[in-house]
């Protein structure tokens, strides 16, 4: 990733922790959920990148954590004949995701769901995306190693898993860096001895 386009991201997460003014401000603050990671949109590029490194392909059960406007997952049904599932913790993120698979006629393909992705059920996928920080991409680890089958693909955007689970695939696509890792007996085994 390009020291401008990390920049930017850095940037974007602390203007989102700074209070906006005003007492309107201040309700919506309280309605609003804590986010760990701002919303910046992936490329469509991107996009195109992330689904083809991770080998998608019709009937695949895709989930994107973090979906924000859903475009992973709505891009994944109706290129590749994928179904998906896109979590977020932000109502408006997934109000707006709903709308766009509305509006891209897979809305009985994908769904969306509000919801804490540390905690979230994805056990079924046979893919994963991810485009969130480094700090939440560790955290998440540990979950994706004992919910996800053998054999289940996960691609990221920007940010790796750490050194000591380096990716088996990576690719350049205008200035990101997209990760691909493969889940196997080894990582399912080493969650279960934690």
């Amino acid at each position: 990733m390009s020291l401008c386009r990390m920049a930017s991201l850095l940037l974007l997460g602390v203007l989102h922790l700074l209070p906006a003014a005003g007492p309107a401000a201040a309700a919506d603050r309280a309605r609003r959920p804590m986010l760990d990671v701002p919303y910046v949109p992936t490329d469509p590029e991107v996009v195109q990148a992330m689904l083809k490194l991770a080998e998608v392909k019709s009937g695949d059960r895709m989930y994107d954590l973090g979906c924000g406007d859903g475009r992973i997952v709505i891009t994944a049904a109706k290129a590749y004949g994928a179904r998906g599932t896109g979590i977020d913790l932000d109502p408006e993120r997934i109000a707006e995701a709903k709308e766009n698979a509305k509006q891209a006629g897979v809305q009985d393909r994908v769904n969306f769901l509000q919801a804490d992705l540390l905690k979230a059920d994805f056990s079924d996928a046979d893919v994963v995306s991810l485009y969130l920080l480094p700090s939440v991409n560790l955290e998440l680890r540990p979950q994706l190693w004992k919910q996800l089958r053998s054999g289940t693909r996960i691609v990221s955007h920007d940010f790796d898993m750490g050194p000591d689970w380096p990716p088996e695939k990576t690719v350049e696509v205008g200035g990101s860096t997209i990760y691909r890792w493969t889940i196997t007996e080894r990582q399912k085994q080493r969650a279960r001895r934690k």
